[in-house]
């Protein structure tokens, strides 16, 4: 098992969601650009790539200042076998819901690993 030593200097939260998520994190605090000009977020609309969501979803989850990793479900949904792939407690992944899009636990990759834990 690692040390808590390892992960002392992951202390930022990075989140990929729509405009909307995003504009109350940031009023919230959470917004970070790091020395070589590197967000912790991404706006997702209607005309950003998969490709450019998947390529950013693989950058937060390897960078080593990022504790928590947060992601519209229905953003998570356009990349999800990179979402289901996903395996890492750190940095840890939580699908949130947004304006417009409710929270779907059937959806949530997560909640099923957990699930599957307690034999549910």
């Amino acid at each position: 098992m690692a040390s808590t030593t390892s992960f002392k200097d992951r202390n930022l939260i990075a989140v990929i969601g729509d405009e909307d998520s995003i504009t109350g994190l940031l009023l919230a605090g959470v917004g970070h650009i790091n020395e070589q000009q590197k967000k912790n977020f991404l706006v997702v609309d209607s005309k950003t790539p998969v490709a450019t969501i998947e390529a950013t979803f693989v950058e937060y989850t390897e960078r080593k200042d990022i504790a928590i990793l947060l992601i519209n479900q229905h953003i998570a949904e356009k990349i999800r076998p990179t979402v289901d792939k996903y395996q890492q407690a750190f940095p840890t992944l939580l699908e949130i819901p947004s304006k417009d899009h409710p929270y779907d636990p059937s959806k949530d990759s997560i909640l099923k690993r957990v699930q599957k834990l307690f034999g549910e």
